[in-house]
C-alpha cells in the first residue's frame, strides 16, 4: 500500500514593519529615509507624544486631530516642533 505524503510550505508573513516601503522625506531640514505610514506613525517613531507636537507638512499645518490620517509621501518636507514643559 502506497502512502501519500503531502508537503505544504508555509512561510510566516513578514511583520507589517518589514513590509512597509521606505520613503525619503525632509524632516526639520535634514533628509531622512523612513517607513511609509502616517504622520502620527513618524511622530511616534521619533519617541514624541502626538499630543505635544505641532507638525507642518509641505508648508501646511497638519491639524493634530488628523495626524493619524495624513499619509507620508516620498519627498514630503516636514517640520516637527515638540513642546517641553518647565520653568525658570
Amino acid at each position: 500500500m502506497a502512502k501519500i505524503v503531502s508537503r505544504i510550505w508555509c512561510f510566516p508573513a513578514k511583520p507589517v514593519s518589514e513590509r512597509a516601503m521606505a520613503i525619503k522625506i525632509i524632516l526639520n531640514g535634514e533628509q531622512r529615509q523612513v517607513r511609509e505610514g502616517s504622520v502620527a506613525d513618524l511622530v511616534a517613531s521619533l519617541g514624541l507624544d502626538v499630543k505635544k507636537v505641532a507638525v507642518e507638512r509641505n508648508r501646511e499645518i497638519v491639524p493634530r486631530s488628523t495626524l493619524g490620517e495624513v499619509a507620508l509621501a516620498d519627498g514630503d518636507a516636514l517640520e516637527i516642533v515638540h513642546f517641553v514643559g518647565g520653568g525658570c
